[in-house]
This record gives structure tokens, C-alpha cells and sequence, in this order.
């Protein structure tokens, strides 16, 4: 393929750059006879760090809708996906050039008839470090426990597995190289995940000052979803008349989510910008993700990081275009933080190298 130049600021830092691709890889020295793509603001490839490629509300997809989803994901400028629980074996995907690239948790583990039918494995909790060692195997460095769920017998949220059962679980994926994150709405079962070691909270809705000060001290991240709790009132109406205790409950969560996901970012710790598309919610929606952030009271650097350099670096990859750096950009006709809004218009989309936008 010749050679390509892109011209503008280049984020993380905003220096403006002529930037090249030779051979799917990031130089900054000249490349004789490269043609100009495109100039404006360019950001290291987005990243959605909650979604579920592979999935939607009744279970597994087949291949072409899955990857129906991921091209949905890679159109937005999403280029790197952490699929937090899928039903279906989406590792094909790594073959695909024209793909985001895909980081998979395996599938979601749950306590038996306390999760949504036909989404993950549904266990009892001497079968969870079994089932944790599986899907680390399965995966790509990740698996995703439901933390919490309605039981019936309390009416209410209430933690899928005892203490001591996580403590293990965690202590497993950790032994076969993998991190740990959990699906976690309510109160009572982050202490155990966090006095556990775990590595990521999804939602957090349920957080407390000491629990978000532990976070910090053993560097666990969190990623909000913060379009997906715009929901909570739905999800209360939709368990009101047989759960009125959880309806009450995910009423108040939903009111005071702003106060805690704010506290937990003024307190410093690590957040990541996850749009949980997949199962109910549309793929292709990091930028509304990102708004959402920023409409939180979070600056538009740090709700952009969320989900571009900082989410890069913390799953692995290059957190910005220096100098050999995989060609994994979008390109913005403005500056995204100066107009977040932007980001529903990318001008190129580059993808290993290839203008796949």
C-alpha cells in the first residue's frame, strides 16, 4: 500500500504534525510520494470499554450479526473493544483486518436463575474458580462476573456469591493471567469484590466514600456506563409489582448516580468510557458515552482520555501515535475538546493502517 499523510494536532498533546502510515505503522519522518488523506485534529483510535459484540437481548448472535455489531462499533471510531461477556465465540474476529481490534472476557459467570436468560454460565458458588479458570482460558486477559442480581427471596439486589467464593474466583483468574471485572448495580457486594482484588468495577452505582478510597489505594478502575444508567428508572417499573423493594432501590440509585460517579472521579480513580451496547442498548455510541461523561461535570480532556489514550494504555495498547505506533486513528474536521460534539462526525477513520471511514 503507498504511503499516506494526515495533517494536524496530533492528542494526546495537540501538536501539529505531519503524520504518516507505511505498512500499518505510525512515522513522523517523510515518506517520498505519500498522498495527503486528510487534515484536522487526530485522536488515537476510540476505545469502548464495556460492550458485547456477539450478543443481544435473547442470547448469542450469529457471526454476520455480530459482525453487523462490531462494524456499527468501528464507524463511530470505536477501534478497540473490551467485550465485557459474550454468549457467543466471537475469537474470529482477531482474523478479520477489517474489524476492530477485540479484547473478550469469555462469558458472563452468574449465580444460577440470577442473571438474564441465555447470556452467561449460571453456577453455584464451589463451581466458580472452575468456571473463572475456563473462561480465562477462553478470553483475552479479562473475565466477567455478575456481581449482583435480583434475588427473590430478598426482593432486591443481592450479591451472587459469598465472599470467600470471589476472594478465590479473583485469586484463580489472576494465577492464569487475566484480570477480573464485575456487573455491580447495588451496595452490598463491592466490598467483597474490592477487599477481593479485583481489577474493574462495571456501573458502581452502589459506591461509598471508603469503598471509592479503597479503590484508589489497590488501583481498581472503573467504567461507568453511564448511558446504561439513564436506564435504572425503566428497569424499576419493568420489577415494580412483583420486586417493589428493587424498583425503590434502583430509584434511588439512579437519583444520586451523578454524586457517586463524580466522586469517584474527583477522588482519582481510573475511569474508562464503556457504552454496554450489546443485549438492549445499539452498538456505535461512544460518543454519546463520552458526552454523557463530560455532561457529568468531568473536562472534556479527561471524558476524551476515557475513551481514547488513557482506556488505550490501561488495556494494553499504545496510548498515543508516536513514532511506530500501530495506525489505529480518527481524524476530526474540529477540535474535539473544544466541541466533544464532534465526535459523532469522524472525517477518516484509519484502521491498521487502512482508511476503512
Amino acid at each position: 500500500m503507498p504511503a499516506q499523510r494526515f495533517r494536524g494536532p496530533v492528542l494526546p498533546d495537540g501538536e501539529t504534525r505531519d503524520l504518516y502510515v507505511v505498512d500499518g505503522r505510525v512515522t513522523y519522518e517523510k515518506a517520498a510520494g505519500a498522498e495527503l488523506v486528510a487534515e484536522g485534529w487526530i485522536v488515537p483510535g476510540l476505545v469502548d470499554a464495556h460492550c458485547h459484540v456477539g450478543l443481544d437481548a435473547h442470547g448469542a448472535v450469529d457471526d454476520a450479526t455480530a459482525e453487523q455489531q462490531a462494524l456499527t462499533d468501528r464507524d463511530a471510531g470505536a477501534l478497540l473493544l473490551r467485550d465485557c461477556g459474550s454468549a457467543a465465540d466471537t475469537a474470529w474476529i482477531h482474523d478479520r483486518e477489517d474489524l476492530p481490534r477485540l479484547i473478550r472476557a469469555g462469558r458472563h459467570i452468574a449465580r444460577t436463575k440470577r442473571y438474564i436468560r441465555n447470556f452467561g454460565h449460571e453456577i453455584e458458588p464451589d463451581e466458580l474458580s472452575a468456571y473463572v479458570a475456563r473462561e480465562a482460558e477462553r478470553g483475552d486477559g479479562w473475565v466477567k462476573l455478575v456481581g449482583d442480581w435480583i434475588s427473590r427471596e430478598e426482593g432486591d439486589l443481592a450479591p451472587s456469591f459469598p465472599a470467600d467464593a470471589f476472594a478465590d474466583a479473583i485469586r484463580v483468574a489472576h494465577e492464569h493471567g487475566a484480570r477480573v471485572t464485575a456487573h455491580v448495580f447495588g451496595e452490598a457486594v463491592l466490598p467483597m469484590l474490592i477487599d477481593g482484588g479485583i481489577d474493574c468495577i462495571e456501573h458502581g452505582t452502589g459506591l461509598s466514600i471508603d469503598l471509592i478510597e479503597s479503590m484508589v489505594a489497590q488501583s481498581t478502575a472503573l467504567v461507568p456506563t453511564v448511558l446504561q444508567l439513564n436506564n435504572f428508572p425503566g428497569y424499576a417499573k419493568a420489577g415494580e409489582e412483583r420486586f417493589p423493594k428493587y424498583a425503590t432501590h434502583m430509584r434511588d440509585l439512579h437519583s444520586r448516580r451523578r454524586e457517586t460517579i463524580m466522586a469517584a472521579y474527583d477522588a482519582g480513580v481510573a475511569m474508562f468510557a464503556g457504552t454496554d451496547a450489546g443485549g438492549v442498548l445499539g452498538h456505535g455510541n461512544i460518543a454519546g458515552e463520552v458526552l454523557e461523561l463530560a455532561a457529568y461535570g468531568m473536562p472534556a480532556e479527561y471524558a476524551l482520555g476515557a475513551a481514547s489514550w488513557r482506556a488505550r494504555e490501561w488495556l494494553g495498547w499504545n496510548a498515543d501515535l508516536s513514532e511506530g505506533a500501530p495506525a489505529d486513528f480518527v481524524v476530526y474536521d474540529r477540535d474535539p475538546l473544544a466541541d466533544l460534539t464532534v465526535l459523532h462526525e469522524p472525517a477518516r477513520i484509519v484502521l491498521r493502517g487502512n482508511v476503512v471511514g
